[in-house]
């Protein structure tokens, strides 16, 4: 018989992905989305499938599963700026209580668990790169603390589940990532850029521009993070494209790809934003034997056709 995954934030940008690798991979997807920021239309063609059992919960509120589980992979939350300043109580709920209820269904079925985490675990980082030993440098009561702090919570619960009762889990420490189902006001560079330069509006760049953040593709981060719920791997591990870019490269990069007439523009930086951020990612290459295999532009090729179908920037 197949497998089943329970994926939490299964309608979101990673893990409506996630939803289609592990249905091709031959399990039975449980995807259970609150729909707070994910959208029913990044599983639609999944609907009609035999493979998918959608539900629609939040799950900082407790569920009962009665099929059988394999595995949970805990995805929901907030994850970009404009989400998780717009929603902190919520983003908080679901790094605490949605993490231990979610830890509470692998633990009753006896399945594996996988948490998705992140490099804003790191802060703004006095290290670089960011290895997996470093503990980060963060504003624990600053706005963004509601992200970083819930998704720290959310590694020591799952450590010491794995500790105190033996459960099998991983944690992805997650830097940027980008490409298709991103939503076009989702707050962050790429999503934002893409918009702004295919609409010749202004490209709005936070700060003087110099500050660093390392993009991989939403392909290799599936490929990694698949990779990593099937390794015995219970310590976290970095996966992100270590290829380093300033977001006024970025920027300018857009705009020629896209041909755009847009001007570049600069905003205040927000408070305890990253000066720098890049993944070492050692740990992954020697486990998971994994590593990016896209570039930026083949990337930004590749989320353009998305973006550029008029329905995406609708």
């Amino acid at each position: 018989m197949a497998k089943t995954v329970l994926i939490t934030g299964g309608a979101g940008f990673l893990g409506s992905h996630l939803c289609d690798r592990f249905i091709k991979e031959g399990w039975k997807v449980i995807c259970v989305d609150n729909f707070i920021t994910g959208s029913l239309s990044n599983i639609e063609h999944l609907r009609k499938s035999p493979s998918l059992k959608l539900i629609k919960h939040d799950i900082t509120k407790h569920i009962d599963i009665d099929d059988k589980i394999d595995m949970v992979l805990h995805f929901a939350s907030p994850a970009s700026p404009i989400d998780y300043l717009k929603y902190p109580i919520q983003t908080l709920k679901v790094g605490s209580l949605g993490t231990h209820n979610a830890l509470g269904i692998a633990k009753k079925h006896k399945a594996s668990f996988l948490l998705a985490s992140t490099s804003e675990v790191y802060g703004d980082p006095q290290v670089h790169p960011q290895k997996e030993d470093y503990y980060g440098y963060v504003n624990c009561i600053g706005p963004r603390g509601v992200y970083d702090e819930a998704k720290r919570f959310a590694e020591a619960i799952t450590m010491a589940y794995h500790r105190v009762h033996k459960l099998d889990t991983k944690i992805a420490r997650i830097f940027n990532t980008f490409g298709p189902r991103m939503r076009k006001d989702d707050g962050r560079a790429i999503p934002n850029f893409i918009s702004q330069a295919l609409q010749n509006k202004p490209i709005t760049v936070y700060g003087n521009g110099k500050q660093t953040r390392s993009f991989c593709y939403i392909s290799d981060m599936i490929e990694g993070i698949y990779r990593l719920s099937q390794s015995d791997i219970h310590e976290p591990v970095n996966l992100g494209n270590p290829d380093e870019w300033t977001i006024i490269e970025l920027a300018k990069k857009i705009k020629a790809l896209t041909k755009s007439k847009s001007r570049i523009i600069y905003k205040k930086l927000p408070q305890d934003d990253p000066k720098v951020r890049r993944p070492d990612i050692t740990k992954a290459r020697t486990l998971l034997k994994w590593q990016p295999r896209i570039g930026i532009e083949e990337g930004l090729n590749l989320t353009l056709s998305y973006y550029n179908q008029s329905k995406n920037l609708a």
